[in-house]
């Protein structure tokens, strides 16, 4: 085969960007399938590789190594592309977890949908949904909102601009930001939101602590040890005061309290107010305060 039609081969076939998610801790948490993704890849595009090294040496994978972090993602994508259009097979990994959550990744996995290259993302670990699924709270609805800035004034900013959101939210945490993160929750949302701090997920110190604001702080004050590891902050979404106007019949209750034991809320909310004449929302604010526990 000539290097003219080598090249018209790859142009006509070009590599696959891999997404490939890693243990957030426990490394039985490997799928087979990205184990086998990078075995079989010519390239690995890795946040840190010095901490990936390690992880593809015990899986058995000899793909190169490329740093691709948030520092140098735009730099390094044009060379990536380059890899993928000339037929190699790249993954993209990244420290741990699932890529581009919270990590880099966005900026290639855009220019390859854009370039029609193709993109194949695995499912894993993953600590929001972890946290989520192990925290016992509303998960119907739920915003993802990253790590809070580092600076107390755009924290509270942030936080304040987030007072209504009616929805379960979801937080990234460091140890050394906690204390003043909660401090700073207490102040801007109040003392009245269920808070749960999930810590070492899927590690020998796993550890799910529950209550409000103040409840926390006083918890990691007295055990400092709670003030460290990977973190994801859940808080309670904003829920409306319900005027006593606006409290449904006493039937109504009935009948969404049974309801709710089958259906999700807001459906049985939307039954029950056809059933008895009331506002759904109100159904809901009520069914969120004295069923959701």
């Amino acid at each position: 085969m000539s290097a003219q039609q080598s090249v018209k081969e790859a142009q006509n076939n070009p590599g696959t960007l891999y997404i490939v998610p890693t243990p957030i801790g426990n490394l039985s948490d490997m799928t087979e399938r990205a184990i086998r993704t990078l075995l079989e890849v010519d390239y690995v595009a890795a946040e840190d590789t010095r901490h990936s090294k390690p992880l593809l040496q015990q899986v058995g994978s000899k793909a190169r190594l490329i740093a691709l972090h948030e520092h140098n993602e735009k730099q390094k994508t044009a060379a990536v592309m380059e890899l993928l259009s000339n037929g190699l097979n790249v993954a993209l990994i990244s420290d741990a977890g699932t890529p581009l959550i919270s990590d880099p990744g966005y900026i290639i996995v855009s220019r390859c949908r854009q370039q029609g290259l193709p993109v194949v993302a695995l499912p894993g670990p993953c600590a929001i949904t972890t946290a989520l699924s192990g925290a016992g709270v509303a998960t119907d609805r739920f915003s993802f909102e990253g790590f809070l800035a580092a600076k107390p004034q755009q924290r509270k900013k942030q936080l304040a601009a987030l007072a209504e959101e009616s929805r379960t939210m979801v937080f990234y945490e460091t140890p050394h930001r906690i204390m003043h993160t909660l401090e700073d929750i207490y102040q801007t949302l109040g003392d009245g939101r269920e808070l749960v701090l999930a810590r070492e997920l899927t590690k020998q110190f796993e550890t799910y602590l529950y209550g409000n604001a103040s409840q926390l702080l006083q918890r990691l004050t007295d055990d400092p040890n709670q003030q460290r590891g990977e973190m994801v902050l859940i808080i309670s979404g904003y829920v409306a005061p319900v005027d006593a106007d606006d409290q449904p019949d006493l039937q109504a209750q009935k009948a969404l309290a049974i309801l709710v034991q089958e259906l999700p809320l807001k459906k049985a909310a939307a039954i029950v107010a056809q059933l008895y004449d009331e506002r759904k929302n109100a159904l809901y604010q009520w069914g969120l305060k004295n069923l959701n526990n």
